[in-house]
């Protein structure tokens, strides 16, 4: 498959999404990040999985922004820059947001207890 049929192919299925479920371009956008980085999140729960999430929706948005060009280039009906950007923005400010967020919500591991078991004292005094 040649760059520019997996070009018409993205613009296909990105066109059938956007009348079968009758929402705008951007809320596909905003929808497609969300997912990506909730489903990414989910898998990699280990360290750094916050910025492997963003990176992927990164990537997506990205790489679908890089098949519009290709596609828009093919028909010579280019979008100005800024369109491109929008779309990228609208991708990429939730996902951002958790990114940023999530290192607040990400508990803090605990220090290894100490073997006279002045950790055990201390939680005893605490609680």
């Amino acid at each position: 498959m040649t760059l520019i049929e997996l070009a018409a192919l993205f613009t296909q299925q990105k066109t059938w999404l956007v009348t079968s479920t009758q929402l705008s371009k951007d809320a596909l956008h905003i929808y497609f990040g969300l997912t990506l980085f909730v489903a990414v999140r989910l898998v990699w729960r280990r360290r750094g999985g916050w910025l492997a999430a963003w990176f992927a929706v990164l990537v997506m948005a990205c790489g679908g922004e890089w098949l519009d060009i290709t596609m828009e280039g093919n028909r010579s009906a280019l979008q100005p820059d800024a369109a491109h950007w929008h779309d990228i923005w609208n991708t990429m400010f939730w996902p951002t947001v958790l990114l940023i967020v999530g290192q607040w919500l990400q508990p803090r591991p605990r220090p290894a207890a100490d073997a006279s078991g002045e950790d055990a004292e201390c939680r005893l005094e605490q609680a």
